[in-house]
């Protein structure tokens, strides 16, 4: 048998194992795993020393494309992306406009073509005025879902009141990732900023209550409706012990957390970083990030997402609070989660679980997540003894920044393949944007 890549000699990683094995990829898909010593092949790459692990799967990120461009666009967030080891991406409906209906959706997918370097499908925002229809738009072609803010974003992508969500949860079956925080609370809490405001009062005006109000009322809701959820961004080391209980009852609810909720703690990274640290649910104190680690040493944390929110470094250099909320992170976070690896913090079997199986079974992703005879060859090399200093030079966001500046990362992406075709080969981008609209089974 003749293949078009033979991969030799990498340590292959799963949520169950790492074992030494050659992998074989023909027409974009593993064609072979083992000792394949009597293959030849087009490209022949020795991977000894390094671990090859499926491509993850960034189930949350915002690349501002249309109408935002000038922070982030569909080619330089799938660039970013496959730099960092992600071969898919669902991407987030607050746009501008918004992807709200059968028109916005189509108008992102006929972007996306040709452009893309990693896979991509795209989520319709639930919205107080389009429920009736969000059955029907839940199973279009490269729709993962319908995305719910329970806190304010862009344009009409706000349901902040239970009746409305009721009508959201009962338009449809596929799960809802769900941004929750509480919205009245948020408003009220306006009024307590200072007089001489600060990035390091974001924590407290979005407090950990707004959070924890509004994940326990989208979980009553979800049990109401029979609606499955997924709580994004988990900001609070209370919130766990909320979703934990709520399954014993039951109810279908998963949940992520960022890289960065695990990496930085507040005040520290307010009066370092300023503006740069603020995204929405806030970056909380040590006690909360302290819960969020028990949280996932306990399994309570289904996936990691980016929740990559990029702006330019002119629009956050605006006085806290008109400066935005959000960064970028598909690029770092599988970097940054194999620096947790390599501190003995995270095993590196549960960075598969989290960024490439579960993600893909939880959105019902076809093909994806695993390295097997017959799945897509989307893949990731990395080198988990690279040591390196993470500086601006190497940021592929058209935002341009990074708040892991000058951070020390352990652990690197070498190469990228994506559809059994290099994306990133060496650390240098290869070929051309190969990505594909992704394809989400849908239930009989």
């Amino acid at each position: 048998m003749r293949v078009d890549i033979l991969i030799r000699n990498a340590v292959l990683c799963s949520s169950t194992r790492l074992e030494q094995a050659d992998v074989a990829i023909r027409d974009g898909r593993i064609a072979a795993i083992g000792d394949l010593g009597s293959i030849s092949a087009e490209s022949v790459i020795d991977a000894t020393g390094l671990h090859l692990m499926p491509g993850g799967i960034d189930t949350q990120v915002h690349f501002r494309e249309p109408g935002l461009e000038q922070k982030e666009d569909l080619e330089s967030g799938t660039r970013a992306a496959v730099f960092g080891g992600i071969t898919s991406i669902l991407e987030m409906p607050n746009t501008q406009p918004n992807t709200v209906d059968e028109a916005t959706l189509a108008d992102k997918l006929a972007r996306a073509e040709g452009r893309c370097w990693a896979n991509y499908g795209f989520f319709v925002g639930a919205t107080t005025d389009n429920s009736e229809n969000l059955a029907r738009l839940e199973n279009l072609p490269g729709v993962p879902g319908i995305k719910i803010f329970m806190g304010s974003s862009t344009g009409t992508l706000l349901v902040p009141d239970d009746d409305d969500l009721r009508a959201v949860l009962r338009s449809g079956s596929r799960r809802c990732p769900i941004h929750a925080e509480d919205e009245p609370r948020n408003r009220e809490r306006k009024s307590l900023i200072s007089s001489k405001p600060h990035a390091r009062e974001h924590p407290d005006l979005r407090d950990a209550e707004s959070a924890e109000i509004a994940t326990r009322r989208i979980l009553a809701l979800s049990a109401e409706s029979g609606r499955p959820v997924h709580i994004l961004h988990i900001s609070t080391g209370t919130e766990p012990g909320i979703i934990q209980e709520a399954r014993k009852k039951g109810i279908d609810v998963t949940c992520e957390v960022t890289p960065q909720h695990l990496f930085f703690a507040g005040p520290e990274c307010y009066d370092r970083l300023g503006t740069l640290a603020q995204m929405n649910p806030p970056i909380r104190d040590e006690s909360h990030r302290s819960g969020l680690w028990r949280a996932l040493n306990d399994g309570v944390f289904d996936v990691f997402g980016s929740d990559h929110a990029p702006h330019t470094l002119d629009e956050k250099a605006a006085p806290y609070p008109r400066s935005p909320s959000g960064m970028p992170g598909v690029q770092t976070m599988l970097p940054v989660l194999t620096t947790f690896v390599s501190q003995g913090r995270l095993a590196l079997q549960t960075v598969v679980r989290m960024l490439c199986e579960r993600p893909a079974s939880l959105y019902d992703v076809v093909g994806k997540g695993r390295i097997e005879v017959g799945f897509d060859a989307d893949l990731a090399l990395l080198d988990l003894a690279a040591r390196y200093e993470f500086t601006r030079g190497m940021v592929q966001s058209k935002c341009g920044w990074s708040p892991y500046e000058d951070e020390t990362l352990t652990g690197s992406v070498v190469s990228t393949i994506v559809g059994g075709v290099f994306a990133v080969r060496d650390g240098e981008l290869a070929n051309q944007p190969r990505g594909k609209r992704l394809d989400f089974r849908r239930a009989p």
